[in-house]
């Protein structure tokens, strides 16, 4: 986005896609006033620039069912490398990893459809070569959430 600047059309297109990011592209160009095509070029310019980063499917509370847990890492001798959370990348329930200062290492966020496979992943986890501990807590109810 470096020396890109958005005019007022950009914006508006950013807010209609913000809010619905399957809204045609002639909604959007009966919107702003603008030919189909030349919102499409907008769009695509800001794709290049870096201000659209994709587009994504916000699940809806029927799809999110299931159990989400965190899970702490501490890696042996601090390691830095790769190798633990490349392991992480090939589980399909990690929805989140983060890399933490302090104590812990890793903060891992898990959504699977049981408790059971909660199990099972935190076995996995356990034994990737380079973790040393885990804490696990389970969410029991999601407070604030904002996406």
């Amino acid at each position: 986005m470096a020396g890109m600047t958005l005019d007022d059309i950009d914006r508006d297109i950013l807010a209609a896609l913000t809010a619905d990011a399957r809204i045609p592209l002639v909604a959007i160009a009966a919107r702003v006033h603008l030919s189909r095509n030349a919102v499409k070029q907008r769009m695509e310019r800001m794709e290049r620039d870096g201000v659209i980063a994709g587009y994504t499917v916000v699940p809806g509370a029927s799809a999110t069912r299931g159990v989400t847990a965190i899970v702490m890492i501490y890696r042996a001798d601090r390691m830095r490398d790769d190798r633990v959370i490349s392991e992480l990348r090939g589980i399909p329930e990690v929805i989140r990893c983060d890399v933490l200062s302090g104590e812990y290492d890793l903060f891992v966020t898990l959504h699977a459809a049981t408790m059971d496979r909660i199990g099972e992943i935190w076995e996995q986890v356990a034994a990737i070569p380079g973790v040393a501990n885990t804490v696990t807590a389970i969410s029991l109810t999601r407070a604030i959430d904002r996406g």
